[in-house]
């Protein structure tokens, strides 16, 4: 059989870019499956004999005929049987169909090196997509392997599965142990590294009372836990379960992509009919070399690159997410959070702590701030009231001793009463300026103080004896650390930050100046957020809502994408969002917006990556001037192109 230099291009034209991207993939897995091993070695087989015949140079009948069978048998038996089935039923929209016609036409027309290069690169190029999608649900694999199996139940003998440990039990964790269930400290106190479910990198310290979550680590100290949740209701099982769930959910480019797919396919199966039909028949032209034409233009129309681009794109920005204690929902979330134009925040635990905390000690009459100080914190000994903690708290921050008191009388929802047994003045009175007033005259100084203080958002407490008001205490929600960057962030990226709360109209306006926010919507019930977020998207289009997940609820679920605060452990919030943050920590927004973004890049530059590149071959192949060879390396490259570009996102560290 003589050379044919006019039907294919020289092997080693594609071989050497072929291999380079492989091996630069630095993935050592990839070398460890025993697959891509041998596919290596018949590509080092028949690569040399695709070389010597396009010098005349071919094996013998007798050889080649068992050569290529047993490629055939080992590495394309599966494709030949997929095709086969789908030319019995008529399925056009099946790529191995494409493939099979392409080995079959390649026999008929005695090319057994071309039929063995199409099924050694397709067999490899099938490979490389396992692997890219193996790879990018990496991390959720991660989440099933760190579940815990067994637990240590007190009162049992040896280790008994998680699945039969009920709620109430008493599970015995030692050092260095897997908390196997969520549950709550009873007894003891360790570090526990938390990084499995929040991403958060330092180990956090667990006390009596506190909740400890199933797949945590322990550290060197002894735990008894008693269990809160069945096995199937953890929150590990919860993130497990919704991340598979989110895998399965299809991305917006995808559906499209396999619905183009599916049209485009079965019209390239019908051009290449035409491809012979027509210069043959009508215009008498040879029909092997357009037979070559229709064939190639068969292998290059396969949307392998197409199909596999988005999922493993999607796939490797899940887990990257995962990996820093992030929960997204489905791949359109991902791309969406790329798009987004304004995020919405609720204010209290979400741009705020949602604990009071003492941010100014004002004082009268020559009065230090230690001695008002120490008699707030002594009155305040006897209440449970969230604000009384934080005073409590200035005050051990600041070394101050609390004075005695006794007689303690509360005022419900005006203030306290009480005899201090260390001031002069021992009747001493703490609350709002109007409980303070009904027994004491306060200057037009004090009323100015705390009309200052509420116009900053602050509550002002008022400390009066029987003569004078002593101080005026300000109490505020603290505002996160994280938050300003955060809010800074995203106005760089051209991000519109808004407030949408239901507290005070001056409480949300303080922190939105503290934060640089110029535009805040206050005094909304949960039906008012809602409605304000439609009209956010009327305006912007792609709008998040920012909230702790359980009264924000109708609002996350009426943003294009809803970002819960502080999930672990609570169900609504998980339930009721699309993007679940994990640690509570807001300074991951900016970074999820980014991955968003470069997910959304790298699916557009694989699509219109590999619609170029196959329109470039279908223009060659219907113009003549195309091969088979070349048609599958071009399908095989960007099959490989894609993965490797998708991939990149498992790494992406938000630069």
């Amino acid at each position: 059989m003589g050379p044919r230099p006019s039907l294919r291009l020289p092997f080693f034209i594609f071989k050497r870019p072929a291999l380079m991207l492989i091996i630069n993939m630095r993935y050592k897995d990839l070398f460890h499956n025993r697959k891509f091993r041998w596919l290596l070695a018949a590509l080092a087989v028949v690569a040399p004999l695709e070389i010597l015949s396009l010098f005349g140079l071919h094996l013998p009948f007798w050889a080649q005929i068992p050569l290529v069978t047993a490629l055939a048998f080992f590495f394309g038996r599966r494709l030949l049987l997929s095709g086969l089935r789908s030319l019995f039923r008529l399925d056009f929209s099946n790529m191995n169909l494409l493939m099979t016609i392409a080995i079959g036409g390649a026999f008929y027309l005695g090319h057994w090196e071309e039929a063995a290069v199409i099924i050694v690169l397709f067999a490899l190029g099938e490979t490389l997509e396992d692997f890219g999608i193996t790879k990018s649900q990496a991390a959720l694999q991660d989440l099933v392997e760190k579940a815990p199996k067994t637990a240590q139940v007190r009162g049992k003998e040896g280790k008994v599965p998680v699945e039969l440990v009920e709620v109430g039990e008493t599970v015995i964790v030692k050092p260095g142990d897997q908390i196997p269930l969520d549950g709550e400290v009873t007894q003891g106190n360790s570090l526990v590294d938390e990084a499995a479910i929040t991403g958060e990198p330092l180990p956090r310290n667990k006390f009596p009372g506190e909740p400890v979550f199933a797949g945590t680590i322990n550290g060197s100290g002894y735990l008894e836990i008693r269990v809160t949740r069945q096995a199937r209701d953890t929150t590990l099982s919860k993130i497990i379960q919704l991340t598979y769930q989110s895998a399965e959910r299809k991305s917006q480019s995808q559906r499209f992509i396999e619905k183009f797919a599916r049209l485009y396919t079965p019209s390239v199966v019908a051009a290449a009919f035409l491809l012979v039909l027509v210069p043959v028949f009508l215009l008498g032209k040879p029909f092997e070399s357009w037979f070559i034409q229709a064939l190639t233009l068969l292998i290059i129309s396969c949307p392998c690159a197409l199909v596999i681009s988005t999922p493993v794109t999607i796939f490797s920005a899940i887990g990257n997410a995962t990996q820093r204690g992030v929960l997204i929902k489905g791949g359109r979330f991902i791309e969406e959070m790329g798009r987004l134009k304004a995020i919405a925040f609720d204010k209290t635990r979400t741009l705020t702590r949602g604990e009071p905390t003492v941010s100014d000690v004002h004082t009268f009459n020559d009065l230090s701030p230690e001695e008002v100080l120490a008699c707030a914190a002594g009155i305040e000994t006897f209440s449970e009231h969230p604000i009384a903690r934080s005073i409590l708290a200035r005050a051990k921050e600041q070394r101050v001793e609390p004075h005695r008191f006794e007689n303690f009388q509360a005022v419900s929802g005006k203030g306290l009463k009480g005899e201090c047994l260390v001031c002069f003045d021992s009747h001493q009175c703490l609350g709002n300026i109007r409980f303070v007033t009904e027994e004491h005259h306060a200057g037009d100084e004090v009323l100015k103080k705390v009309e200052e203080m509420e116009r900053q958002g602050k509550t002002a407490i008022v400390i009066s004896d029987h003569k004078r008001v002593k101080g005026v205490i300000g109490v505020t929600d603290g505002i996160r650390p994280e938050s300003k960057p955060v809010v800074q962030d995203l106005l760089r990226m051209g991000i519109t930050p808004l407030i949408l709360t239901g507290d005070n109209r001056p409480s949300a306006r303080f922190v939105a100046e503290q934060l640089g926010i110029e535009r805040i919507i206050a005094e909304l019930l949960p039906h008012q957020k809602v409605e304000e977020l439609n009209r956010l998207i009327q305006e912007y289009r792609h709008v998040a809502m920012v909230g702790d997940g359980v009264n924000d609820a109708p609002a996350l679920a009426g943003a294009s994408v809803g970002i819960a605060m502080g999930a672990i452990g609570s169900d609504v919030a998980i339930e009721n969002s699309d993007i679940a943050l994990m640690n509570d920590n807001l300074a991951v927004l900016p970074y999820l917006v980014k991955l968003g973004k470069r997910a959304v890049a790298k699916i557009r530059f694989n699509t219109v990556s590999a619609v170029l590149i196959k329109f470039l071959f279908l223009s060659l192949a219907l113009s003549g001037t195309s091969s088979l060879v070349l048609a599958i390396f071009a399908d095989v490259g960007v099959t490989v192109l894609v993965v490797l570009n998708g991939l990149q996102l498992y790494g992406y560290k938000g630069e």
